[in-house]
């Protein structure tokens, strides 16, 4: 049994879509799961639709109408025209519509979760429906049946123990009995049956999830660069392929944010030895990354960059040190809202750190810290990690740049620059 998973990028349209049938064929196993991910920049429309939703307004239906439209172009493109398979989007639109049509009720985070979800269940349905054309038995099955998760939208939790039940007593029968099983990245459901999502980019957390379930001989994600590269080749033009890694190294450089996989992917792996392949769906014959636990320790330099990034400096309001029951404080405000620090540093009055910038989130968390501290933040500020460094690398990459906050320890350098100076109340 493998697990086979599928970004966005692989499936953009129909001729991606033909292209996974085609790794499939090739590359498929007896028994093999399927998670795909939202098709294209499609969670990026859905977030926006999201927040028209909720600031009310015309632009809601307009984004929806753009979205449907790009998902008729592919089926479209796919299949003939009285096909079964837009009878099964139209009812994914009218369920959007339903949302769409009320006033919120619940939170953003809420409303955010089942909106989103909407484009995996639209891509596998998809997916799915192509593959069984082409005479692959293919399951379309419902990732919410079994990751079981609590109500903490945006971040489901998920509940291990009755998701691994669930999948025993459910996707395993169905693997079995068909062979092929599309399911669905990302998302995962209550208690109460709502939709929950699993972080952002978090179809890689769910192959790794279903994996462990299953008891997966491997994880293969399928990318559309030829493996885990040391840089970003968004801005690296000479990056190098790292051909093996250990789970240690891996994960160190998920944390520090290399987009490659996500962050959550490797402990449910790492904890029953199920070795994760990076490969190109451009180039499927390469043999891409393999992360595993006897991987080597590399020393190899590695470069990550993280944009859209904001520097937040927390003081006392009566310039008191920062102690322990500030921080404890600060780090219960960050948690509330689902905020994840990727840098932080502390000093006599003052707790710096980095994290996304991400709007929906950071104005209510801006609003609690204030609340209680003097808050100062710089926006539209990089963070950039350099594993294995050394010093005329370093000053390189920050030349021309303001280093607003730097962290350094024997292998890894951290810094947040900007090109302007100046904070912001």
């Amino acid at each position: 049994m493998q697990v086979f998973k599928f970004g966005g990028a692989s499936v953009k349209d129909a001729e991606s879509v033909k292209n996974v049938e085609q790794l499939l064929r090739n590359y498929g196993s007896a028994e093999t799961v399927v998670v795909i991910s939202a098709m294209g920049k499609t969670t990026n429309l859905l977030e926006a639709l999201s927040m028209a939703y909720f600031k009310g307004g015309e632009e809601a239906l307009v984004i929806f109408e753009s979205l449907k439209a790009y998902h008729q172009k592919i089926a479209a493109d796919l299949f003939p025209a009285a096909h079964p398979i837009f009878d099964e989007l139209e009812n994914v639109y009218v369920e959007l519509l339903w949302i769409l049509e009320e006033p919120p009720s619940f939170s953003y985070n809420h409303h955010y979760d089942q909106l989103v979800s909407q484009g995996e269940i639209l891509s596998t349905k998809i997916v799915a429906a192509y593959l069984n054309d082409q005479a692959l038995n293919t399951k379309w099955f419902d990732a919410r049946n079994i990751i079981q998760t609590d109500n903490s939208y945006r971040e489901g939790k998920v509940d291990m123990e009755l998701s691994s039940k669930l999948a025993e007593e459910q996707l395993l029968p169905a693997l079995k009995k068909h062979g092929l099983v599309v399911t669905q990245g990302f998302i995962g459901g209550t208690s109460e049956n709502f939709t929950t999502t699993l972080g952002r980019e978090g179809s890689d957390y769910t192959a790794a999830l279903l994996a462990y379930f299953i008891n997966a001989e491997k994880v293969v994600i399928w990318k559309d660069v030829p493996g885990v590269l040391n840089a970003d080749p968004k801005f690296f033009k000479n990056t190098k392929k790292i051909n093996e890694l250990s789970y240690h190294d891996a994960i160190e450089l998920t944390y520090f944010g290399a987009s490659v996989i996500h962050p959550k992917t490797i402990k449910p792996l790492q904890n029953k030895n199920i070795p994760l392949y990076v490969r190109s769906f451009l180039h499927p014959a390469e043999e891409g990354t393999v992360i595993r636990q006897d991987g080597p320790r590399n020393a190899f330099t590695s470069y990550i960059f993280k944009d859209q990034q904001i520097l937040i400096s927390i003081m006392p309001k009566d310039f008191s040190f920062i102690a322990e029951d500030n921080l404890s404080d600060i780090f219960s405000i960050f948690s509330r809202h689902t905020i994840h620090i990727h840098l932080m540093q502390n000093s006599a009055l003052s707790f710096s750190v980095c994290t996304d910038d991400e709007e929906d989130k950071l104005q209510p968390l801006l609003e609690d810290l204030q609340r209680s501290y003097k808050v100062l933040y710089n926006r539209h500020v990089q963070l950039m990690t350099v594993r294995n460094y050394d010093q005329a690398t370093i000053s390189k990459l920050s030349e021309n740049k303001t280093i607003l906050l730097e962290q350094r320890n024997r292998s890894v350098h951290q810094m947040v620059m900007r090109e302007d100076k100046g904070l912001t109340d």
